[in-house]
């Protein structure tokens, strides 16, 4: 049974996945366009880290950063790093995650989601993964500009 639960993205295991993701990221896109965390960044106080898990072995991971009103109060997210283990692919793990960070993000009563990702063909799985389950195409948001190599998506909570 796969089980999703809070963890420490310096946790070992966590940090080499981690690592690999941010590798990708730099491999496909230009620097300038790599938003991607790493462990340090993903354990700031705004950020809620998961990792999903079946006995032990790690599966994959994402996050949920909290996106500040002018006044202070988090009426946004953003997804971060959102990744699956090679040997997890095709198991729906990342659909899960997804499922489980929208949840959270409901339980705080966010009014929306939002996530940046890549426009490369390396990235399809992934915004097909999120039109599937209610993203769409936005302009950027919190700090981003327009960006050729980046798509800006949203989901409506």
């Amino acid at each position: 049974m796969i089980s999703i639960d809070r963890d420490d993205p310096a946790r070992g295991d966590v940090h080499k996945l981690l690592s690999e993701h941010l590798a990708d990221m730099f491999a496909t896109s230009p620097a300038e366009s790599v938003h991607a965390l790493d462990h340090s960044a993903l354990s700031a106080p705004s950020i809620a880290f998961w990792t999903a898990r079946e006995d032990g072995e790690l599966l994959g991971c994402g996050a949920l950063k909290l996106l500040h009103s002018p006044s202070g109060y988090p009426i946004h997210g953003e997804i971060k790093s959102m990744r699956t283990t090679t040997s997890a692919r095709g198991r729906g793990v990342a659909t899960l995650m997804l499922g489980h960070i929208v949840e959270d993000a409901r339980v705080r009563d966010l009014e929306r989601i939002y996530l940046e990702t890549g426009t490369e063909e390396y990235f399809a799985p992934a915004r097909r993964l999120y039109a599937r389950n209610g993203f769409t195409e936005c302009p950027p948001f919190a700090d981003y500009t327009l960006d050729p190599n980046s798509v800006f998506m949203e989901l409506r909570l």
